[in-house]
């Protein structure tokens, strides 16, 4: 696409982007949309031949210089990406038309709010938006998704006519607490001696070791290695990360973790890892080998509060689902998605559905958000 200055080109991966200007455009604060996050998972095979996530980053560039970028994939399914569309693809192959492959724009595997237009000004954003839906209908695709859209983007999507979708995660607000005692004297009484409680059968006889950037050795991931593939087993059949991929976690962005593990009898059992923000902590690997009675709570969830109080952080986002994160201090919260259909009577359908949709989460907000822990007035 060009539009005087502006030419819009598909980069065969993040990697083929110099670091610099990708991460000029990407900022500081979310670490999902960096040049070392997405190029790692390039570098392992975690995305690109056989996984079903090919790189097709969009880049938009005026008088040769880079001011737009879009981490996108083609898709030939839709697993790891956490917004679930399979009633979509089956509808649309029941009418005849083939649903994939279809262009994702996020971070592969990774429900976690953020920027999805990288953007040098924001009247960049309708060029960038036309060249990908440009992309889909020069490849006769079905659609492109761009999914936990961070709320300053919303705008930007939704003055180009795509569809808003919405779902429930539940996040830990930061409301300026000194300790997680203080945290703790916001719930009411009962709610305090319950959480006290787990945290202290949690622990009881393990050693809880939390490690960052240098401090995590080959020998961590090894052990993290294996609670990843227990957990991935169970929740996908099989895992998204190579374990190359941690490797490179830690080569590459070592000071932008936090590795949680239990240690029983001097072996380790079971660990959670975090991603460091500019403004959040994101929970998003939890695996265990020996069943402890709140001892996912205790690593996802009350450490989590923890890091976040002593890094000055605004919040924790502990990934998707899990109804029981509403006792332990996290609110729901509304996450966004948006959608590019290239049928307009399909458009049209999933309009409706969409519609319809929206009211019933907001009526589960509201109700889910009556039952928090926090004490009333």
């Amino acid at each position: 696409m060009a539009d005087s200055a502006l030419t819009a080109r598909i980069a065969p991966a993040v990697g083929s982007v110099d670091a610099t200007e990708w991460d000029r455009l990407a900022g500081t604060d979310n670490p999902f949309t960096s040049h070392a996050f997405l190029t790692l998972l390039e570098d392992s095979g975690s995305v690109g031949p056989g996984t079903g996530w090919t790189p097709a980053p969009l880049l938009l560039e005026e008088e040769g210089k880079l001011v737009g970028a879009m981490p996108s994939y083609a898709k030939g399914h839709s697993q790891g990406e956490y917004v679930f569309d399979y009633a979509w693809a089956d509808a649309w192959h029941r009418a005849g038309g083939e649903y994939y492959p279809k262009l994702q724009i996020s971070a592969p595997f990774t429900p976690a709010t953020g920027p999805r237009l990288l953007l040098a000004d924001e009247r960049h954003a309708a060029p960038l938006l036309a060249a990908a839906e440009q992309l889909v209908l020069q490849n006769g695709w079905s659609s492109a998704h761009a999914t936990f859209v961070e709320p300053a983007q919303e705008k930007l999507f939704e003055a180009a006519g795509w569809l808003r979708r919405e779902d429930l995660q539940f996040h830990w607000y930061n409301r300026d607490y000194a300790s997680f005692e203080d945290f703790l004297g916001a719930l009411t009484s009962r709610k305090r001696k319950d959480l006290r409680k787990e945290r202290r059968l949690a622990i009881e006889g393990l050693e809880i070791k939390a490690l960052t950037g240098a401090d995590i050795r080959a020998e961590h991931w090894d052990a993290f290695w294996l609670f990843y593939q227990d957990t991935g087993a169970r929740k996908w059949g099989t895992p998204y990360l190579t374990r190359a991929a941690f490797d490179l976690m830690g080569e590459r962005m070592g000071d932008r973790l936090l590795l949680l593990l239990a240690y029983e009898d001097g072996l380790p059992i079971a660990g959670a890892l975090n991603f460091i923000g500019g403004e959040a902590l994101y929970g998003r690997y939890w695996g265990c080998l020996s069943e402890r009675r709140f001892l996912h709570f205790e690593l996802c969830y009350y450490r989590a509060i923890d890091a976040a109080i002593e890094l000055g952080l605004k919040r924790v986002e502990a990934g998707a689902q899990g109804g029981h994160k509403l006792a332990r201090g996290y609110e729901p919260v509304a996450t966004v998605s948006m959608h590019y259909l290239a049928d307009p009577g399909f458009r049209d359908a999933v309009a409706d559905f969409l519609d319809r949709e929206r009211r019933g989460i907001a009526i589960d907000q509201l109700h889910l958000a009556g039952h928090t822990p926090f004490r009333r007035g």
